[in-house]
């Protein structure tokens, strides 16, 4: 697994579904069913420290973690996040 900070190309289905993305140059295409990534939502960072049990804090998808490759064959599984209109890839792994 490598940590990346990258920005990358993503686009998307009607469903808002990864179906190809550009990274470093390359083109790759998704080839499995995506994975929502989970995180706490924004609103609720003012009031997570305070104990509010019974109960866990809300969740929102943050992302997507997908599995893609490119036209040579060359396969990674990538972690991505939407930020600030852009999409951010996170982690990826060979």
């Amino acid at each position: 697994m490598s940590l990346v900070c990258e920005f990358v190309e993503l686009w998307t289905n009607d469903d808002g579904l990864p179906q190809r993305l550009v990274w470093r140059g390359r083109r790759f295409r998704v080839n499995d069913t995506p994975t929502t990534l989970v995180g706490h939502c924004d609103w609720w960072a003012p009031v997570a420290r305070h104990d509010v049990s019974p109960g866990h804090a809300p969740l929102q998808i943050t992302g997507w973690r997908f599995q893609a490759a490119a036209d040579d064959g060359q396969t990674h599984v990538f972690d991505v996040r939407r930020r600030d209109d852009r999409w951010q890839l996170l982690r990826v792994f060979d």
